[in-house]
């Protein structure tokens, strides 16, 4: 099926076309060969409909009267790059089936417009569902105005995530470490809380899989408590420091290490986490990667922010300690927030457990 191609195409691009979306693309003769694939580039590269028409020229395939299958619908707007309706029109292509249409307000239907006004038969449907949820991040951003959240954690079967002196490397093995790093890859920007960073000092980067961009890292610090020679700041990233109440002399002190200083003060002197995740928004920020301390999940939990939870269970006990988060202790077992389960994968001897919140991606 070329839809299958080309689907297999855009997954390719999961890693790499932050923040435009994941998009592949096929192109097929009248008799039913492969004249030309390929997938979105880097941001400021050509898409997807572009590179199939390249290698379909490098192949020394003519695709006059050929069918172009898309997994997204082709843009019609100048951004990085030129439309890419346009390059389907000049190349002579005689039908473009795309999966669904763009959820950008710039293109929306759009594309599908300028390909029949110039002649071109247009089918929208095959493949919808696989590419909207290979894009769930930047629907999201479209649609929502907000990031698609997802919080990873790495716990024992009895839900301790760490020791109550602190202590968590490793409750998982090195299989599900390298698991999480292809999560983290996959994402706009990883964010924690200052809690992690005073007592793990990490790094929170891509390290254990191949990657040929490094996300952004968001730390929530209401009162600036960054050290200055935290080890993440970096070159190779963005990083975005969330506070509630900024010092000047803080707050310099943070941006001359290369960081962006944002304050959003909410209640009781911490930051308005929904009006970050708006913001992060607007900078372009399709999927949030979560990896914090208890008490950052439970309130991003508590304010109904996050969309799914990844969660890696270690075949151990490990008794009491930190839990997943500082929800509750509630009295009643209907005032619990329900998750419904995505799916179940070994990693190693560990479990990789996808759960997302009921209906969360029905926008």
């Amino acid at each position: 099926m070329p839809m299958e191609r080309a689907a297999y195409q855009a997954s390719l691009a999961v890693r790499i076309t932050s923040p435009n979306p994941r998009v592949g693309c096929v192109i097929i003769s009248a008799t039913g060969d492969v004249l030309g694939q390929g997938h979105t580039q880097q941001a400021g590269g050509p898409h997807a409909e572009v590179m199939a028409l390249r290698d379909a020229a490098a192949r020394g395939h003519d695709v006059r009267d050929a069918i172009a299958w898309v997994t997204l619908e082709p843009c019609s707007h100048q951004g990085r790059t030129g439309p890419c309706c346009d390059a389907l029109i000049r190349a002579g292509i005689a039908k473009v089936v795309a999966s669904i249409a763009d959820p950008n307000p710039q293109v929306s239907g759009r594309g599908f417009e300028r390909l029949r006004a110039a002649g071109i038969e247009v089918e929208v449907g095959p493949g919808a569902a696989e590419s909207r949820e290979l894009n769930i991040g930047f629907f999201s951003r479209m649609i929502r105005k907000t990031p698609w959240v997802r919080l990873k954690a790495a716990a024992s079967l009895d839900g301790t995530t760490a020791l109550d002196n602190g202590a968590s490397q490793w409750i998982t093995a090195p299989e599900a470490r390298a698991d999480g790093h292809a999560w983290r890859a996959r994402a706009c920007a990883v964010l924690t809380g200052i809690g992690t960073v005073l007592e793990d000092d990490p790094l929170l980067d891509v390290r254990l899989v191949d990657t040929p961009r490094q996300p952004h890292l968001v730390v929530v610090d209401s009162r600036l408590e960054t050290p200055l020679d935290a080890r993440l700041f970096g070159p190779e990233r963005k990083l975005f420091i969330y506070c509630a109440s900024p010092d000047a002399a803080r707050r310099a002190a943070l941006e001359a290490r290369g960081a962006t200083v944002v304050a959003l003060p909410g209640e009781g002197g911490k930051v308005d986490l929904a009006a970050m995740l708006r913001d992060l928004a607007q900078r372009e920020v399709n999927e949030l990667h979560v990896e914090a301390g208890h008490k950052l999940n439970g309130s991003l939990i508590r304010e109904g922010l996050v969309d799914e939870l990844l969660v890696y269970l270690a075949p151990r006990l490990l008794g009491a300690g930190r839990g997943l988060t500082n929800l509750g202790p509630w009295t009643a077992l209907n005032e619990a927030i329900d998750f419904e389960f995505r799916s179940v994968d070994k990693v190693g001897p560990d479990l990789r457990v996808l759960a997302r919140i009921p209906g969360r991606d029905s926008f």
